[in-house]
């Protein structure tokens, strides 16, 4: 238990080491909720043109 607290220390630095890692993993989580969110707005987008480009294909014949 012991080393696992001096660990968690690191010579006096986890006061600063954890919170930056805390803090780099909140932003690359919000980095990835954001791709999501927009990979998924791209699809949305991509389907209406695609079925906008078929009805106009449709209206043509």
């Amino acid at each position: 238990m012991e080393r696992i607290v001096e660990f968690m220390a690191m010579g006096g630095y986890g006061t600063y080491v954890w919170p930056a890692f805390g803090v780099v993993l909140a932003v690359m989580a919000l980095l990835w909720f954001a791709s999501m969110r927009g990979w998924r707005k791209s699809e949305l987008d991509l389907r209406a043109l695609r079925e906008s480009r078929r009805q106009e294909e449709i209206a043509k014949e």
